[in-house]
């Protein structure tokens, strides 16, 4: 049994940015289908066009907030000094995958009159994995420690 638990905790430590990924985007995930399907079960008719995407961008934002400060501190352990720059980048980065699941919304249930609830977890999925790409290549990048390391190599 002990093998196994070390086993676990090697894998875990091995993988820890992806493992952590995906538990921050699995409960980011969860708070944003809440707050959509809060709105559109309570004052917010899917079928309308407006409506929806107004629903959309409501758990979009909720979703930023929560995935920005959990994603710095859990899954890419930031130390970027200038937050407000970083948080930029991390907006702008969930703007664009706003704007593909928004597409996603409008093809899938305006335009292909699939049902709502099954697009929005189809475009879960997809904006799950574009995030991750546009946190780990563009918003939490490790500049800074890339470059004390290399300085450090040059110096021996």
């Amino acid at each position: 049994m002990k093998k196994l638990w070390n086993w676990c905790w090697d894998m875990y430590y091995k993988y820890k940015e992806i493992v952590n990924y995906l538990i921050v985007g699995g409960l980011t995930t969860v708070l944003a289908l809440a707050v959509y399907y809060g709105c559109v079960f309570t004052f917010l008719d899917p079928k309308n066009s407006v409506e929806l995407q107004i629903a959309n961008i409501l758990s979009w934002t909720s979703g930023v907030i929560f995935a920005y400060f959990t994603n710095r501190k859990f899954v890419f352990e930031s130390k970027e000094k200038n937050k407000l720059k970083e948080a930029g980048k991390f907006v702008g980065s969930r703007v664009i995958t706003l704007l593909m699941d928004m597409a996603i919304m409008a093809i899938g249930v305006s335009l292909l009159k699939f049902n709502d609830k099954i697009m929005k977890l189809f475009s879960q999925v997809v904006i799950t994995i574009s995030n991750y790409v546009f946190s780990k290549l563009f918003v939490f990048t490790k500049k800074a420690e890339k470059a004390k390391k290399k300085e450090k190599i040059e110096e021996t």
